[in-house]
């Protein structure tokens, strides 16, 4: 089963090492050698060795750190020192600033409840992307405190200049007593068919075989054993059963604290091509004992490790003197070695992890996660060239916080030291009873040789000068241009942002353009962090892990199905980018008109819905289907059955016109053999008359009576040839 990788990470599971009463035992020296059964182990001396030699570097940084923190919120070194009489007052610019940051760039991150959208290379893995979708954004909203760590993760950078996250895998399992009936099996062959099915299912669906209940499934196993079919039967009797439950099985991620972590100085910034990451934790015997992953705990000796306040390499987050008396809840620094190390002498480096407390080092292991990096996160707020660190808006706002401060205190100490309210007289301007008067409210005489108006001084506040003010106002706009935030200091007018449309329009362009560098950047770690969520989830989820997708759906994901190559794309968005989609989908709309689809109306006003921040509306939106209205229904239903009668009048038409057509052309056939019948009659008609005028039909009948009368002339001279000599003529 996986365990609990990075720091405070706890499983009540694992076996501790008990603790020996012996107390001799913690003056022995440390086992190195029974934590890893390497050829070529590091020593703790080497890993201190690295811890010590990048301390220089990291400390720098803190102090720069510091110093930029000192004047965010105008302590320490950044204070306005005291003087009497004097002001002391400190304008905050820069925490000014940085508070028009924060919701500018936590905002893109909460605004939606899915942060990531997963993508596949190839389409093999389009399931699988889907899958480790729901996954991802199930576990920051879920299992995560995402709220707290996004504010915490933006506020670190805009603050710090650089955010360092650790990336975790918590695991804790838990015994929970569950009560399941009790089932006997007896002989029934009328149960048969039953156990055919099942067997059926054993063979041919393994996996929904697997599903079913216990008792089924071992009545397929009894049958087959048997070969009789046993039907389970229920007793009645229930039987308790303990097991082992999982209670946390997700990613954990961490900012860390900038004064207790150390880089390899020679990455540059890129932590992937750190050598090593040192960071140091609170905690306490009884933690590491609980954690279970720890060994040599018996070998720490609690006085020589120390209280929080007395380890000079860490930094508590909050000074406090109580120590606990007992030696378990002794708090105490432990520092978490990631690097690499030639433990096999192969002559490469190779990925562990080791931690020690004081002079013992309780864990050496090879690094556990899947990808084999080192389990961080660096994002640089504002990138510095050729540097290991990035810096915040504050180190770019010192010297206009001090100018603005040093006026400030200037334009007080005119009011302040100014004796407002106050009246002052001449001496000889008023004899004691008028002086008495005058003190009464009353109408009093004043000396004929002075004027009252000058003889009477009423002090009022001295005018700032104009040179003050303007000084201010140059501070705060060069501020302003400085980070690209207008926090309207001097109000929302024309004059700030430029005379004309165009002015002000590249002046907010320019604004949004630096905000959404730095969102990009922001962008890029949660990017990274979702990476090793993925390479931990395909690794370390149990078999079937159930994501809510919503209240009615559940998706059972398979941890085969989380591996694969992605393209694993951040959904993020700034009020501006948002603005300016929604206006093009609102004049898309209005482009397509009231002709268009219904569904593809609701599908763009769901979209400008999404983007306005109004995801319930979208939401109905998208499923809303209008009712149609029974009135206008019936109508549409009238005016379909009125175009099909009209259709079908059309086709009755057609067919009668069509019949009519074949008649007249059967009927012109007719009339066209009948003339050419009246056109022969009368062409015979004309011969004739043209034979019987030029004699032609005479002369053919005599010519056809003179044939007629050779041809009977001459039958009857053969017959009498044929009579003479006694042959009968032929018949």
């Amino acid at each position: 089963m996986p365990q609990n990788y990075g720091k405070d990470k706890f499983s009540n599971t694992s076996d501790s090492t008990e603790e020996s009463d012996d107390e001799d035992v913690k003056s022995y020296p440390t086992d190195e050698t029974t934590l890893a059964d390497w050829v070529n182990a590091p020593k703790i001396g080497d890993l201190k060795k690295d811890f010590i030699a990048a301390k220089a570097d990291s400390d720098a940084h803190v102090s720069e750190v510091t110093g930029w923190l000192d004047s965010l919120n105008v302590t320490g070194s950044a204070a306005t020192k005291k003087v009497e009489g004097r002001s002391s007052v400190q304008p905050k610019v820069i925490r000014k600033q940085a508070e028009w940051r924060y919701a500018a760039l936590s905002e893109p991150f909460l605004s939606s409840d899915d942060i990531f959208n997963v993508s596949p290379i190839t389409f093999e893995d389009k399931k699988a992307a889907q899958q480790n979708e729901l996954v991802l954004n199930n576990q920051f909203n879920t299992k995560l405190n995402k709220v707290n760590f996004i504010d915490n993760y933006v506020r670190t950078g805009v603050e710090e200049g650089d955010i360092i996250v650790q990336v975790g895998w918590e695991f804790e399992e838990g015994d929970v007593t569950t009560y399941e009936p009790i089932y006997e099996y007896q002989p029934n062959p009328n149960f048969e068919p039953n156990i055919n099915e099942l067997f059926a299912m054993q063979e041919n669906l393994p996996k929904e075989f697997a599903k079913l209940p216990k008792h089924l499934q071992q009545a397929v196993e009894l049958s087959v054993a048997s070969g009789v079919p046993m039907e389970p039967v229920d007793t009645g009797e229930e039987k308790a059963i303990t097991k082992k439950t999982t209670i946390k099985n997700n990613p954990t991620v961490e900012v860390c604290d900038y004064r207790n972590i150390i880089i390899d100085p020679t990455c540059l910034g890129d932590i992937d091509k750190a050598g090593f990451i040192i960071y140091s934790f609170e905690t306490s015997l009884s933690e590491l004992k609980k954690c279970g992953k720890y060994n040599n705990l018996d070998n720490i000796i609690i006085d020589a490790a120390g209280s929080v306040l007395a380890d000079p390499d860490h930094s508590a987050g909050e000074i406090n003197s109580f120590t606990y008396s007992d030696d378990p809840r002794k708090k105490m620094i432990a520092y978490e070695y990631w690097g690499f190390w030639d433990y096999n002498n192969t002559g490469i480096a190779e990925p562990f992890v080791a931690t020690w407390v004081g002079q013992t080092l309780i864990r050496m292991e090879e690094n556990p996660f899947p990808d084999k990096k080192l389990p961080f996160v660096k994002v640089q707020y504002l990138p510095r060239k050729r540097n290991s660190f990035g810096e915040p808006d504050g180190s770019l706002l010192e010297d206009n916080q001090k100018i603005v401060g040093a006026v400030t205190r200037g334009m007080i100490d005119i009011l302040a030291r100014s004796a407002n309210g106050q009246m002052g007289m001449r001496k000889d301007a008023l004899d004691t009873v008028n002086r008495r008067k005058f003190k009464r409210g009353e109408n009093y005489e004043f000396n004929a040789h002075i004027d009252p108006r000058q003889a009477i001084q009423l002090h009022t506040y001295s005018e700032i000068p104009n040179s003050a003010i303007n000084m201010i106002n140059m501070q705060n706009a060069e501020a302003e241009s400085l980070t690209g935030v207008i926090p309207f200091s001097t109000g929302i007018s024309g004059t700030n942002l430029g005379d004309t449309a165009t002015g002000v329009r590249g002046a907010l362009d320019a604004a949004s353009k630096r905000e959404l560098g730095i969102l990009r950047r922001l962008a890029k770690g949660i990017t990274d962090i979702g990476r090793k969520f993925i390479s931990m989830n395909a690794e370390f989820l149990e078999e079937e892990e159930v994501v809510r997708i919503t209240n009615e759906e559940f998706v059972k994901v398979r941890r085969d199905d989380l591996a694969g190559k992605f393209d694993l794309r951040l959904t993020i968005s700034t009020a501006e980018e948002d603005n300016g989609k929604a206006k093009e989908l609102a004049f898309m709309l209005q482009t397509v008109g009231p002709s268009a689809d219904p569904k593809m109306t609701y599908m763009i006003m769901a979209d400008i819905a999404r983007l306005r921040k109004m995801p319930d509306l979208a939401k109905r939106l998208e499923d809303y289907e209008p009712k149609p209205d029974p009135l206008q229904q019936r109508m549409q239903e009238l005016g379909v059955a009125k175009l099909e009668a009209e259709i079908r009048e059309i086709e009755s038409r057609t067919v009668e016109n069509t019949s009519q057509a074949n008649l007249d052309a059967a009927k012109a056939v007719t009339e066209g053999v009948r003339a050419g019948n009246y056109q022969s009659d009368s062409d015979l008609k004309n011969l004739n008359f043209v034979e019987q005028e030029s004699g032609v039909k005479q002369e053919r009948d005599l010519e056809r009576q003179g044939a007629q009368a050779q041809a009977q002339g001459k039958t009857k001279i053969l017959e009498k040839v044929l009579q003479g000599t006694g042959t009968n003529p032929p018949a």
